[in-house]
């Protein structure tokens, strides 16, 4: 199989920001190395001296993710999954069942627009995990909101579903919810036992385990950020995530 990141030439190209940080970045990340299609990766080390120029140059809106094939210019996540669906239409990155499929589709866009308080009391530092001291209401009701969204799926049985994600194998939409999963694991933020067994899963995809040790070869960023976090009542680690128990069995 080739490497899903290879650095050979091909017509598909993706920027991406820092993978420690840029959540949107590993969503499209991990659609495309699931689909198996060949790409080319360019970082953008964001607040980097140039990094702004960099970020005109990969889209219109000098935003990441971004993906290049050809002439055409996609730099919004969703659309870049649609796009890899149907450019890899065997890869099963939406299920096959229509039902589940629009459904599958139905919580993406939920993720996409929505949960705006957990994004932002909680940004993505896969480097580090917080001892946060209280978590604000408004995210805990985007996390109760989110149970709610998954409990369908959590209602079939794990068998019925052929693995151990929403809709068995790992799809779209599980890439779309593993920047959740970060957080959830990074924050301490207390959930139930089904989204935890949910959480577990996807910090043990093979392809979420392969972007987070990316993420710990990277060089740290400026700690100036690092310091925001802090400032946000939140203690430092250093990649704890890779100890988690559930990466101990793949």
């Amino acid at each position: 199989m080739p490497d899903p990141a290879s650095k050979t030439d091909h017509a598909l190209t993706l920027h991406i920001g820092n993978r420690t940080y840029s959540s949107w970045s590993m969503r499209a990340w991990l659609v495309l190395a699931a689909s198996g299609l060949d790409f080319r990766e360019e970082m953008i080390r964001l607040r980097e001296p140039g990094f702004r120029e960099k970020l005109a140059n990969a889209s219109p809106g000098a935003t990441v993710p971004a993906l290049h094939d050809g002439r055409l210019v996609l730099s919004e996540t969703l659309a870049i999954a649609e796009y890899v669906a149907e450019c890899a239409p065997d890869a099963g990155l939406w299920p096959e069942d229509r039902q589940d499929r629009a459904l599958a589709r139905m919580m993406a866009v939920r993720m996409a627009v929505g949960f705006k308080a957990l994004r932002d009391a909680c940004p993505m530092n896969v480097s580090q995990r917080f001892e946060t001291r209280k978590t604000p209401g408004a995210v805990l009701e985007d996390v109760a909101q989110l149970e709610a969204l998954w409990r369908p799926r959590f209602m079939v049985p794990r068998d019925a579903r052929d693995g151990p994600f929403l809709f068995g194998r790992f799809g779209i939409v599980d890439a779309f919810f593993a920047p959740i999963a970060m957080r959830f694991y990074t924050y301490r933020i207390p959930v139930s036992l089904d989204v935890s067994a949910y959480v577990d899963a996807l910090i043990a995809a093979p392809l979420v385990r392969r972007w987070l040790e990316d993420a710990r070869a990277e060089p740290p960023r400026d700690p100036e950020v690092v310091g925001d976090f802090a400032r946000n009542d939140h203690t430092p680690g250093d990649f704890p995530i890779l100890t988690h128990p559930a990466l101990r069995t793949t």
